[in-house]
């Protein structure tokens, strides 16, 4: 396999990741609206890109499966509603939201990190196709790498030193 394809695959595998992370963490802090919401439309957007990968993917020989759902069935959805309300009267629930989001930021940073190596070889290579996806797609991963961090910012001192 070469490294396009390697990349490629690892991508498609790492926004499908994210999507799938950034929907529980949505669904587990429903009682935190900001990040419910924001987590909810972060998920969409690597949604978007793992379908923009999966329709480049093809062009260049590879069947990246983007039909599998990454979306939370309605029962596990349920069930991660019913938690959230439950943790959230307990003392923890700062420090897990802590742990989700540098969990997150991680995730994207990975992601971004392949989406640079995937335009510097599509770069080197005057691969236009390539080039356009990763243009278009790397900055949905910048912006999530930005409210992670910044929500850690904001919430790292408050949980961490409250009662």
């Amino acid at each position: 396999m070469n490294g396009v394809a390697f990349l490629l695959r690892a991508l498609h595998h790492g926004e499908k990741h994210l999507t799938r992370h950034l929907t529980a963490v949505a669904e587990r802090h429903r009682t935190e609206h900001e990040v419910h919401h924001v987590a909810t439309d972060l998920a969409g957007w690597s949604r978007e890109q793992v379908r923009c990968l999966s329709e480049t993917a093809g062009h260049y020989g590879l069947d990246l499966d983007d039909s599998a759902d990454t979306r939370l069935p309605a029962l596990v959805s349920t069930f991660r509603q019913k938690a959230s309300e439950a943790v959230s009267h307990r003392s923890e629930p700062g420090l897990l939201l802590l742990r989700d989001l540098r969990e997150l930021h991680l995730g994207a940073t990975e992601n971004s990190l392949h989406w640079e190596m995937l335009a510097q070889a599509a770069q080197a290579t005057r691969d236009d196709r390539l080039l356009g996806l990763a243009s278009a797609c790397h900055p949905a991963t910048l912006r999530q790498m930005r409210w992670t961090n910044t929500m850690i910012k904001n919430l790292s001192p408050q949980i961490l030193t409250g009662p």
